[in-house]
């Protein structure tokens, strides 16, 4: 790398014997960038040149003119440019810079460096209002995923606590369940395992630093720490995996007053009486696991639940938390929120408004829980600078079937991209599926359409392919088949609960031999259930292998074999029995 002026004879004569070597180079002109005069400061404090050109080769300091021209004199200039004996081709620091330590960004990185390639991860959490942070592992791990699983299946320990008496478990009535050791237990497990993904890039020889990438110029990146130092790299390719934050609405009291899913799982204290805006995924899954730990909880919607999903199967879950004590305020959203008191928790008075009439609305809470969607993190890291384009209204960045934007060597994973799906076993296939394409002689890319996934709300939801809707937009409603029923889990039945709650519908194309195109489950373990049908899916099951498939009973898994009462026909599919 070459630190240069446009103007400077000697600099050119550098860039000269550079090509006389057929050696490729990046030179940044300090008269062409912006805060040249800066970075010629930290640039004299850094080495000591009084003059350019500085050159440096492969993140070795050369010197200036008359040392380059005295390490070009006595061969240690090519030494330096060797990499096993061989001229390397070309003077990036790194073969891959990946911006975003998430799980999409590591496993790219760490997949590359198994790879061969000298690869540097840049991860740095921009702490939210309240000022949470965290450590290396990116949403999943440490806000999202992780923490909420464990949250769920403490509310469903509740729930069995609740339906022990009823198998002759004698059960102490005052049984109570303590917020500050369930996020302890939760933090503890997550620091564990920042630590682990630290070690993993270690051991795969994966250069990791904590700070802020920014990219500001071709090929090249500007890292920031936390103390606000900043460091310069270069790169053949670059991987885009910053992922996406959530978003608030804009309105008086929202950052000062209210928490996200980024400060929920830390939070020191019971959140008590909480107010959840929001019909997202996050947002239902949050409200099911607080009222599940025994927590007055209320959901203000907008519009519909769980857009972008299955309506019919959105709609049962909706049902099924009202029937268990979860509110919902339909059709409103928060204008203003106030702090009545201070406290851990206090008190914060909300004002809404309907969304079809002029009616006010206001309520008092401890918390409110922000839930009402997600922002790509891709304003803040130079795209612009070296022509990356994004949706300027979504943030998202568009790329082709490879996972490669409109810049050749910009690439691209996980929740920044547009129109995918916004998971973390996607960013990771994709990640790892680029890498091998790029550096393995690969050619195998991302399946975005055959994804699995659950929603962890009380009553789980597992599903796979396309939704009832999403399928007669594609297929035409007179060639798809629709198959459902109800059914009770025989652990269920003797707390005599939730029995026609749990639900299970798959979506035929009639022309393809009735091929399952759509799959849903509503009940327990809905994700072990989708996951197994996910790959008998991807294999093109048909409505005839699922009828010929003997069940496991008494699980379950085992409605998909005996499904034949079709939306069309009317047919009743309520259950008395498992």
């Amino acid at each position: 790398m070459i630190f240069s002026i446009t103007t400077c004879n000697f600099c050119s004569q550098v860039k000269e014997l550079f090509r006389s070597m057929n050696v490729s180079h990046f030179s940044l002109e300090l008269d062409q960038t912006e805060d040249g005069e800066r970075l010629k400061e930290a640039l004299y404090e850094l080495t000591m040149e009084t003059a350019v050109p500085v050159v440096f080769v492969r993140q070795n300091q050369v010197g200036g003119y008359q040392k380059t021209l005295q390490a070009h004199k006595e061969g240690t200039l090519k030494k330096l440019l060797e990499v096993n004996g061989q001229a390397e081709g070309h003077s990036y620091d790194y073969d891959l810079i990946v911006i975003g330590g998430g799980s999409g960004g590591l496993a790219a990185s760490k997949e590359a460096a198994k790879l061969g390639k000298k690869v540097l991860v840049l991860d740095y959490v921009v702490p939210t209002p309240l000022g949470t942070r965290w450590g290396l592992g990116g949403t999943c791990v440490n806000v999202g995923c992780i923490p909420k699983k464990l949250m769920h299946q403490t509310a469903l320990l509740g729930q069995a606590i609740s339906d022990a008496p009823k198998f002759g478990w004698q059960v102490d009535p005052k049984v109570k369940h303590s917020w500050e050791t369930m996020t302890e237990a939760v933090q503890n497990y997550i620091g564990s395992l920042n630590w682990g993904y630290r070690v993993a890039l270690r051991d795969n020889k994966v250069t990791y630093e904590n700070a802020y990438g920014e990219l500001v110029g071709p090929h090249r990146v500007k890292a920031t720490n936390n103390k606000g130092a900043e460091k310069f790299y270069t790169a053949e390719r670059f991987l885009i995996a910053t992922g996406e934050r959530p978003r608030y609405p804009g309105i008086p009291g929202d950052k000062e007053y209210c928490i996200t899913s980024d400060d929920l799982f830390s939070l020191h204290y019971c959140p008590g009486k909480t107010l959840v805006v929001g019909a997202s995924y996050v947002a239902l899954e949050c409200a099911g696991f607080l009222a599940g730990l025994g927590l007055d909880v209320t959901v203000m919607v907008r519009s519909i639940l769980l857009r972008g999903f299955d309506q019919d199967m959105a709609n049962k879950i909706g049902e099924h938390m009202e029937e268990h004590g979860i509110k919902f305020i339909k059709r409103c959203v928060p204008t203003k929120i106030e702090q009545i008191k201070k406290g851990t928790p206090g008190i914060l008075k909300v004002t809404a408004h309907h969304t079809e009439n002029s009616e006010i609305i206001t309520g008092e809470y401890n918390t409110v829980l922000l839930a009402i969607g997600r922002d790509s993190c891709t304003r803040k890291i130079g795209l612009e600078r070296i022509g990356v384009k994004i949706n300027e209204k979504t943030g998202k960045i568009p790329v082709n079937d490879e996972e490669q934007t409109n810049v050749p060597y910009i690439y691209a994973i996980g929740d920044v991209l547009e129109d995918k799906l916004e998971l973390t076993p996607v960013a990771i296939q994709a990640g790892r599926l680029l890498v091998r394409r790029l550096y393995g002689k690969s050619a195998v890319k991302c399946d975005y359409v055959n994804v699995p996934t659950t929603v962890f709300t009380p009553l789980e939801y597992g599903a796979c392919g396309y939704s009832e809707e999403k399928a007669i937009e594609k297929f035409g409603e007179a060639n798809i088949e629709v198959y459902h029923s109800y059914f009770w889990p025989l652990e269920w039945t003797v707390p005599a609960r939730d029995n026609n709650k749990c639900y299970a519908k798959v979506i035929c194309h009639i022309p393809d031999k009735e091929r399952v195109v759509g799959f849903h489950v509503l009940g327990p373990n809905a994700g072990e259930i989708t996951q197994g049908f996910a790959a008998a899916i991807k294999c093109g099951m048909t409505k005839e292998v699922l009828d010929s498939t003997i069940g496991i009973h008494p699980v379950c898994a085992e409605v998909f074999t005996s499904l034949s009462v079709t939306k069309r026909s009317g047919g009743d599919i309520l259950q008395s029995g498992c």
